[in-house]
């Protein structure tokens, strides 16, 4: 199945979408997730007391689905990482598609990186009101297979903006063949954005490798995302090439993951133009 094939069936309306009226036509509001499968870990004892909610349906999971919708809402792309596509945990519910429809996204897509059949559907979402113009699906390598990014692209060529969508490992080894990966895709572009949960500092071997290996702009080693209730650690991120402009960039206090959303503004370039 081509990737223009899987769009069109995963998006809502069958007419194109407007531009929103909220943004300049230049401008693009990211948010990039770490949703913890709308488990609401706040506090550090949540780990041990709430752990058996990554594995059976709770109450609050709808709940905290429409509280990480109140946020997603006022963005024009969304990069979830954690997000449950469908089993017994979400009340096989497909989160991304539960987002997408309560928050008026006419397009939607989630890459699953590892099932466990009715017990869980761990996945990347991408909420998104620009219509992409492809979309592409990558496994990452790694020690213990189950990561993966996804590749959109927005615009018409040979000037496309294209944005990455990552989870990486928990393990440093894993995540530096992951960052290699990741770099040889991004270098085949201009105009490129990562997003999601890196599972690193700035100051790491990983960020560094990745920035001296690519056009990435180094990220700020402020705004710390993790844990949500005391933020001591950066691990979540948007990073850019130099000719689209960040502005506005923050860490939101939306405290309903064990992470805290990243929020930017980006400035595009005059020779991107996008559909919708």
């Amino acid at each position: 199945m081509s990737p223009t094939n899987i769009i069109a069936a995963k998006h809502l309306p069958d007419e194109p979408v407007a531009a929103r009226s909220d943004r300049p036509k230049n401008h693009l509001r990211l948010l990039s997730y770490n949703i913890q499968v709308a488990v609401a870990s706040t506090r550090l004892r949540h780990y041990l007391t709430q752990s058996w909610k990554h594995i059976l349906p709770h109450q609050q999971s709808l709940g905290n689905l429409n509280r990480i919708a109140d946020i997603t809402r006022n963005f024009d792309i969304v990069a979830l990482q954690e997000v449950d596509s469908g089993s017994l945990r979400s009340q096989f519910v497909n989160q991304v598609q539960y987002l997408a429809e309560k928050c008026e996204f006419p397009f939607w897509y989630y890459q699953t990186n590892r099932n466990l059949g009715k017990f869980a559907q761990a996945c990347n979402g991408l909420l998104t009101h620009i219509k992409p113009t492809s979309i592409h699906e990558h496994k990452l390598p790694g020690l213990i297979p189950g990561r993966g990014v996804i590749e959109v692209r927005y615009g018409q060529n040979p000037h496309p903006i294209v944005i990455l969508l990552a989870h990486l490992a928990l393990g440093k080894r894993a995540r530096l063949m992951q960052i290699g990966f990741i770099a040889e895709l991004a270098n085949q572009f201009e105009h490129v954005v990562l997003m999601g949960d890196l599972n690193c500092q700035p100051h790491s071997q990983e960020i560094r490798t990745l920035v001296s290996n690519t056009n990435f702009v180094p990220p700020f080693e402020q705004e710390e995302t993790f844990p949500s209730w005391r933020p001591s650690k950066k691990l979540d991120y948007i990073l850019v090439t130099p000719e689209l402009e960040l502005k506005n960039v923050q860490v939101l206090n939306h405290v309903v993951s064990d992470h805290l959303p990243v929020a930017v503004d980006i400035v595009l370039p005059k020779d991107v133009h996008l559909i919708g």
